[in-house]
């Protein structure tokens, strides 16, 4: 009988040590979001890489979020200081700032709720919670997620895998694949500093673009405020069309070149520089789109154009057949393509 009891015991004991040690996906996608309903605030940075063709491109991230709804996101790279920008969300609506051009848009947007956001824990925690047919594997300390994304501006990335800190529950890394399963986007955060504390004014217009253009050297602006000539750049990505005109003009403060595509999908890319100094500040201006990345710049996107900015010039695609995905690829290969 004492027999029959301590293998009962043992058996007892290996069940419980079995169900503890093996974490469910149920179980995890609901500490999920409980973690993310009652998160206050974080900070934490992140690397994104971008494979493109022959080449990759890295950027550095610096986020923070507060409860409610408040978002500072700040992409820069090295290589390309000057064309820094930083999305800010707050109580008066979405902004775009790009502090080296003295420029900033203002958005009546629901971003960032409104598409996939590799960068952003909310949106990744989302991407989860939404796919029900989300795959659920352990391996080494993290959870691992392979779900759909919702890129509505770029559908040629349809899936992710994203890694969860198992004791934090926080993101460590993400992978996003192309239809073929290539790797395409790579992004890796470091710890995050969950509960941080901000100045007041951290997700303001003001203090952001003010702050971030007086820490410019002034060499740096002054080179960016006198781009007098400029390189034309033209697609590699073209759609069946091909190039028909190529317009230039001078004008009071700069240059501006207009390129003509013709063929299955019409379309038209202006690029732009301006000579005139910057002022010390100026208002945001109002886009009757939404925030678009192009690679890792921000641009504007509406139902029949995207305009964006990058190494100082100004760019400006419209098409009345391309579809925003379409427009999306025109303007990446223009971001990477050398002078024709």
């Amino acid at each position: 009988m004492n027999r029959m009891i301590r293998m009962s015991l043992i058996l007892f004991s290996i069940f419980i040590i079995a169900g503890c040690g093996e974490a469910s996906q149920e179980k995890v996608t609901k500490d999920l979001e409980e973690t993310l309903t009652e998160l206050e605030s974080y900070q934490t940075q992140a690397t994104m890489d971008m494979f493109t063709g022959e080449t990759t491109q890295n950027y550095q991230i610096d986020l923070a979020y507060q409860a409610d709804n408040y978002y500072r996101v700040f992409m820069h790279n090295q290589e390309d200081e000057e064309g820094s920008q930083i999305i800010l969300k707050n109580d008066e609506g979405v902004f775009v700032l790009t502090p080296a051009l003295n420029k900033s848009f203002r958005f009546q947007s629901d971003w960032p709720s409104n598409a996939s956001q590799p960068y952003l824990y909310h949106s990744l925690v989302s991407d989860v919670l939404n796919d029900e047919q989300a795959e659920f594997a352990v391996i080494d300390d993290y959870y691992v997620f392979t779900t759909e994304t919702n890129y509505q501006q770029n559908q040629a990335l349809p899936t992710q895998e994203v890694y969860f800190d198992q004791k934090t529950l926080t993101p460590y890394l993400v992978k996003i694949y192309d239809p073929d399963h290539n790797v395409v986007v790579e992004v890796t955060f470091e710890p995050f500093e969950l509960g941080a504390e901000f100045e007041a004014d951290y997700f303001e217009v003001d203090a952001n673009l003010t702050s971030s253009l007086l820490s410019l050297p002034v060499s740096s602006m002054e080179e960016q405020a006198n781009q007098a000539d400029f390189s034309i750049r033209y697609p590699s990505v073209t759609l069946a069309s091909e190039l028909v005109d190529t317009s230039e003009f001078d004008l009071e403060d700069g240059r501006r070149v207009v390129l003509t595509y013709e063929g299955e999908n019409d379309f038209t890319i202006v690029q732009e520089v301006k000579t005139t100094e910057m002022a010390a500040f100026r208002q945001p201006e109002w886009s009757m789109g939404s925030p678009a990345h192009i690679g890792a710049n921000v641009g504007a996107m509406t139902d029949h154009s995207l305009s964006w900015s990058e190494n100082g010039i100004d760019y400006y695609l419209a098409s009345d057949s391309l579809t925003d995905d379409e427009m999306i690829q025109v303007a990446q290969s223009i971001a990477i393509e050398i002078e024709k």
